[in-house]
């Protein structure tokens, strides 16, 4: 239909041309807190390119927003001009309207999660590298090193021994630095601690340990009948060392998870389950994950009543306002809804699909609201 065609196309580019501008803002304010940081190891050239690098991630978090306000403009101007009443006496009904932006929403949707889920995890990852310039480790957040448990399981899947490990850097290749490894039985007796200087991930379930030393404690009765605790030390300069853990778990620990790919948050999510850890806040992460690019139709379908008012209804500079705020509120109650959901242990999908349901809700209330009147 050449109407349905021409609506998506007005629409689409309003939608870019928000989009340009709101990344360059975003850019402008990146940079000029980037500049704080330039030094002797950091230069202008690596702020920019740690920038830009950042910028498909400010794509995906802005998508929604840019596609709402976009909307809003387009069919504002429809509005404004008469077009879209034009477009109803050709035909155009509600039905219509509904399927041809949802058609557009659906590109939206997927160069959405194309951006969030393969482009922006690896190209944040190289800008880590970037901002680290001459340093060769990222800085782990906590005082006392990242924490990691594991576990040991025999042939029939069943726990026979687990380990707490403690990270004290990631490097930017992968290795870590300063590794202690603590292994307790399933009786949670401390069976031995391994110590190493850095270590590596050499194939799939093993590590090498460098400058490694090991710490093996050993029960025994005595001779009084009480359980006697022995221990030797052995120090090894290349030592192999079996575990479930992979880099990208280690990964996991110093970065943000709403920056996490689906698929890397369902593997950390799935391997915390596995160790009877509380996984709530990788969970809700994962399905925002799933249920975020699907906001970009939601955000066209409320866009869409705007076409129905007059330009007696206000100008466009007040229905762009309007939806700048809606926006912001949609985004607002997003993030909220994710804390709540976390401290009142909501299942994940609930947490994270309450904001679009109501805004969804909202906006059909709006279209069936404006074509009544």
């Amino acid at each position: 239909m050449i109407i349905a065609r021409y609506l998506s196309r007005e629409i689409a580019i309003a939608v870019f041309a928000v989009m340009i501008a709101l990344l360059g803002l975003f850019a402008f304010f990146d940079l000029f807190a980037e500049l704080d940081e330039v030094g002797p190891n950091y230069k202008y050239a690596q702020a920019v390119g740690f920038v830009m690098l950042n910028t498909p991630g400010r794509i995906y978090e802005l998508m929604p927003i840019g596609v709402l306000i976009g909307a809003i403009y387009a069919m504002a101007q429809f509005a404004n001009n008469s077009e879209f009443t034009a477009m109803r006496a050709a035909g155009l009904g509600r039905k219509e309207a509904l399927f041809s932006v949802a058609a557009l929403g659906a590109f939206f949707v997927v160069l959405t999660f194309c951006v969030g889920e393969f482009l922006t995890p690896p190209l944040e990852r190289f800008a880590k590298q970037v901002k680290a310039g001459s340093s060769e480790r990222v800085a782990v957040q906590l005082r006392s090193g990242a924490w990691i448990k594991d576990s040991l399981r025999d042939a029939e899947g069943r726990v026979t021994a687990q380990r707490f490990v403690n990270v004290n850097a990631l490097n930017v290749d992968g290795s870590l630095s300063g590794v202690r490894a603590f292994e307790f039985d399933a009786n949670f007796r401390l069976l031995s601690i391994v110590s190493a200087k850095t270590a590596r991930y050499v194939s799939q379930g093993q590590w090498k340990f460098f400058e490694s030393e090991t710490l093996n404690y050993l029960e025994s009765p005595s001779a009084a009948g009480d359980i006697k605790i022995s221990s030797s030390s052995q120090k090894i300069p290349e030592l192999t060392w079996k575990s479930e853990l992979t880099p990208e778990l280690f990964g996991v620990l110093v970065i943000d998870p709403e920056k996490m790919s689906a698929s890397r948050l369902w593997q950390y999510t799935r391997h915390l389950q596995e160790n009877q850890q509380n996984s709530d806040r990788y969970e809700i992460a994962m399905w925002r994950k799933l249920i975020y690019p699907f906001v970009a139709i939601v955000m066209l379908v409320m866009a869409l009543p705007f076409g129905y008012l007059n330009a007696r209804s206000g100008g466009i500079g007040y229905k762009v306002s309007a939806g700048v705020m809606m926006g912001v509120a949609f985004h607002t109650l997003n993030s909220l809804f994710s804390h709540v959901g976390l401290l009142n242990t909501w299942p994940a999908w609930v947490a994270a699909s309450v904001p679009s349901l109501f805004a969804t809700a909202l906006a059909l209330f709006m279209l069936y609201w404006v074509d009544r009147a």
